[in-house]
């Protein structure tokens, strides 16, 4: 990958994000351990709908430390911004947002998010995915954010529709669950000019 000036305006864009119920921030050296127990405790979940990370991740507090400071690394370097989820009142990690696959020529990026099972009912996931998207139009200054989510996800694909996303179209075999099945996906996309807050 050639290198890419990095652009000064995102020096000083926020590393924490605030809802009622919920801070959205950056990781920060240490919380490996945290992580770790994140993912073991989404295991099934992250094993339909997200079956790569466990294994970015890792098996061992060690290496999630590392997916961590990675992470950091890469916000610092403007390719990946790596939200934790923290829930106000306990103080617990209770998911994981990714605004990634940057293409800062548009610029455009896609979101992706998820919330410990045994948590989802109480967590306002629609605040948490709304704060980011309005980080990524007002702070990231993109033109276009898109969400992909499995064609069985109806949760995810009303969650998209309320914060404004658009079904764009279908992904035939896009994803591969953990248990090698390939499934379909959709594609939903939000334009800047579309969002206009």
């Amino acid at each position: 990958m050639p290198y890419r000036e990095l652009q000064s305006h995102l020096f000083t864009i926020d590393t924490a994000l605030l809802t009622r119920q919920c801070v959205i921030r950056r990781f920060r050296e240490g919380e490996g351990e945290v992580l770790f127990g994140l993912i073991r405790a989404s295991h099934d979940y992250l094993y339909d709908h997200y079956p790569d990370l466990p294994e970015l991740v890792g098996e061992d507090k060690q290496k999630a430390e590392a997916f961590v400071r990675q992470r950091i690394a890469d916000w610092l370097l403007q390719k990946k911004f790596t939200f934790g989820i923290w829930e106000n009142e306990s103080t617990d990690l209770v998911g994981l947002l990714q605004i990634d696959h940057l293409n800062w020529r548009i610029p455009s990026a896609e979101i992706s998010f998820f919330v410990r099972p045994d948590r989802a009912e109480e967590i306002q996931l629609l605040e948490v995915v709304a704060r980011a998207v309005r980080f990524a139009f007002r702070q990231l200054e993109l033109e276009k954010l898109t969400y992909k989510v499995l064609s069985d996800n109806f949760a995810g694909q009303r969650l998209a529709r309320k914060v404004g996303f658009s079904r764009e179209g279908d992904l035939r075999n896009e994803f591969r669950k953990g248990s090698g099945t390939l499934v379909d996906g959709l594609r939903f996309g939000l334009s800047r000019e579309t969002y206009g807050e």
